[in-house]
C-alpha cells in the first residue's frame, strides 16, 4: 500500500513539474529573444569572460564523457553478471531497508519449497526470530541442513579466527545447540527436516531456495555477517554460478564422510555411498536438555 500510494506521488510530481516546464516554455523563450543582443553585446569584448566559459565547457565536455564511458563499462560490467553469471542481487545487509527486502524475497522463495543450507551455527540464519530464514524453515517444504559439528575442529578454528570477544568456542557450541533444539521442535510438528553436521572449517554460507542460490563468504576473522550476500538465479546458461554453488552443496551432503545427526537418539549416523547405515556414534559430548 505504502508503495502504491508512494508510486502515485512519484508520478504526480513528474506530471506537475512536465507542465510547468512546458507552461514555462513560451516565456523562456520570449525572455531569451529579447534579451539575447543586450547580453551579448556586454560580454563579447570581455576575453576574460571567453575564455573562462570555454574552460568550463571544456571541463563540463570531459566530465560528461567520462561519465558516458563509465556507465557504458558499468553496463557491460553488469550485462555480463546478469547474463552470464546468472548474478539476481548483491547486497549489503547494513540498512534496514536491504534487510527487510531481502527476508521478504527469501520468504516468498522459500516457503512450501524445499530449503537446502550450509552454514556455521545457524542460529542467526533461522533461530532468530528476526532472522531471514526463521518463517521460511517452519513452512518449507522439506529441509536440508549442514552446520558445524560443535566439537568438531572446524568449529574451533572458525571461533578463534573471529577477534570478538564475546564469540568463543562454548559460544558457538551453545548458538549450535539452540539450532538443533529449535530444529527439534519441528520435527515433533512432523517436518521434513534432515541435519548433517561437518567437521572441517566452513567456506561459503548457502541458502538454496527454489530458483535461487544465495551465498557469503566465511572470511577468516570477519563475522559472515558483515559480509557482502550474492543471489543467483537458475539459468540454462552453463556459466551462470547457480550450477557450482549447487554441486557444491550437493557434493558435501552426500559426502559419506559428514554424519547425518539422529534427533531422537542423539547420534550421528554415517552412511555409505549406497546410503546404507555403516555406523552410529555418539557426539563427544550431548547437547543440553
Amino acid at each position: 500500500m505504502f508503495k502504491s500510494i508512494k508510486n502515485v506521488f512519484y508520478h504526480i510530481l513528474i506530471f506537475a513539474l512536465s507542465a510547468a516546464i512546458a507552461l514555462s516554455l513560451p516565456y523562456t523563450g520570449k525572455f531569451i529573444a529579447d534579451n539575447y543582443l543586450t547580453y551579448w553585446k556586454l560580454i563579447e569584448n570581455e576575453k576574460a569572460f571567453l575564455i573562462s566559459m570555454e574552460i568550463a565547457v571544456a571541463v563540463l565536455l570531459i566530465m560528461l564523457f567520462n561519465f558516458l564511458v563509465r556507465s557504458w563499462k558499468d553496463r557491460k560490467f553488469s550485462k555480463i553478471a546478469l547474463n552470464d553469471m546468472g548474478l539476481f542481487l548483491a547486497a549489503h545487509k547494513k540498512s534496514f531497508r536491504i534487510k527487510k527486502r531481502l527476508k521478504k524475497f527469501k520468504g516468498k522463495q522459500g516457503t512450501a519449497r524445499d530449503v537446502m543450507l550450509i552454514g556455521s551455527t545457524g542460529f542467526n540464519t533461522f533461530v532468530n526470530p528476526e532472522s531471514d530464514l526463521h518463517q521460511v524453515i517452519q513452512n518449507c517444504r522439506e529441509a536440508k541442513i549442514m552446520l558445524l559439528n560443535p566439537f568438531g575442529e572446524g568449529a574451533c578454528v572458525r571461533a578463534k579466527s573471529i577477534p570478538d570477544p564475546d564469540i568463543t568456542l562454548e559460544h558457538f557450541r551453545e548458538q549450535i545447540a539452540k539450532s538443533v533444539e529449535f530444529l527439534k521442535s519441528l520435527k515433533v510438528l512432523q517436518k521434513n527436516i534432515r541435519l548433517k553436521l561437518y567437521d572441517e572449517t566452513p567456506l561459503f554460507k548457502l541458502t538454496v531456495l527454489g530458483d535461487y542460490i544465495s551465498m557469503q563468504y566465511y572470511h577468516s576473522g570477519l563475522n559472515v555477517q558483515e559480509m557482502p550476500e550474492y543471489i543467483f538465479k537458475h539459468s540454462s546458461n552453463h556459466s551462470s554460478l547457480f550450477h557450482p554453488f549447487y554441486q557444491f552443496f550437493l557434493s558435501k551432503w552426500r559426502d559419506s564422510n559428514i554424519p547425518e545427526y539422529d534427533f531422537d537418539s542423539d547420534e550421528l549416523i554415517y552412511r555409505d555411498n549406497s546410503v546404507n547405515e555403516v555406523k552410529r556414534e555418539k557426539l563427544n559430548h550431548s547437547f543440553p536438555n
